[in-house]
């Protein structure tokens, strides 16, 4: 009867050990799982940090690159303006752009003759259109070819 006693003890214990090793694998994987759920997102978070590392860099070098570029169009607009605002400079504006004249000067335009009117020239002397203008004037006796070429 001891035996089986010491039996009974024996398994019982045995159960309640293995009990025990049950929730403690349990409670070890449960944290290993936490664990690497952790690590996860901080490695995710890590990577997200990173690319904005890089955009925001790149941002930051064409910031720079226009920053630079409106400087120096900004000191050669400087320039300009201070070349303009020399009297030789207006009065150079003042003659070719504005076709102005000083005091004691007289202004001469010569105008060149435009390629518009060679055009206009160019279709009168086409023998289609005359006999369109001729065929017309028989059907609409109150318009001349005078008319029509105007």
């Amino acid at each position: 009867m001891a035996n089986t006693k010491y039996m009974n003890l024996k398994t019982r214990v045995q159960k309640q050990q293995k009990k025990k090793i049950r929730k403690v694998r349990f409670y070890h994987s449960f944290l290993t799982i936490v664990l690497l759920l952790c690590v996860f997102q901080i490695s995710y978070s890590a990577l997200l940090n990173l690319a904005k590392i890089v955009v925001y860099q790149t941002k930051i070098i064409k910031a720079q690159e226009l920053k630079t570029q409106a400087e120096t169009r900004n000191k050669n607009l400087k320039n300009e303006i201070k070349n303009f605002s020399s009297m030789y400079k207006v009065e150079s504006i003042a003659r070719n752009n504005l076709k102005m004249a000083a005091k004691d000067e007289v202004l001469i335009i010569i105008n060149q003759p435009q390629e518009e009117e060679k055009d206009t020239n160019n279709t009168q002397e086409n023998p289609f259109i005359k006999f369109l203008e001729s065929f017309a004037t028989k059907f609409n006796k109150d318009i001349t070819p005078d008319k029509i070429s105007e």
